[in-house]
């Protein structure tokens, strides 16, 4: 398992390949996502984050920057049933968007880091003639705790 410091390393480096410098408002939001990489923030929610640590950041900063780091691949943006925006640190290495298990009671989210359309890919991919990139699953349920 990477450090949050390699990580942050390795943003910062694909940052600069992208044009982009690393302020000390986009460090501290990134940061914040890789601190809290399993618990799908909001923008606001992220903000709110970062704003207990630098006063100094503005909620839009935060949108930019997310919108940056969903440009460079190093954060997903994903949205569930609430209608927010949330967003999730991607992988390093994977090949494709990681799965989501949403609880309908509990709200809570679990990932399934394991690529379980690989057959349904190459199936649209043969019989539609259709080149698939990415593909976004989330299963709608109730989680073990709420049962």
């Amino acid at each position: 398992m990477e450090t949050a410091k390699s990580m942050l390393i390795k943003i910062t480096e694909k940052l600069h390949s992208a044009g982009y410098k690393l302020t000390p408002q986009r460090e501290a939001t990134i940061k914040i996502v890789l601190e809290k990489e399993t618990e799908h923030m909001s923008a606001e929610e992220i903000y709110l984050a970062v704003k207990r640590r630098n006063s100094d950041i503005g909620l839009a900063t935060v949108y930019r920057t997310l919108e940056i780091l969903s440009d460079i691949k190093v954060v997903n943006k994903i949205s569930f049933d609430d209608g927010l925006a949330r967003y999730d640190l991607k992988q390093e290495g994977d090949k494709h968007f990681h799965h989501h298990l949403l609880c309908l009671k509990c709200g809570g989210i679990e990932e399934i880091f394991e690529d379980l359309l690989e057959d349904v890919e190459e199936d649209v991919e043969k019989r539609f003639g259709f080149q698939v990139k990415d593909h976004r699953l989330t299963f709608h349920g109730i989680c073990k705790n709420c049962q």
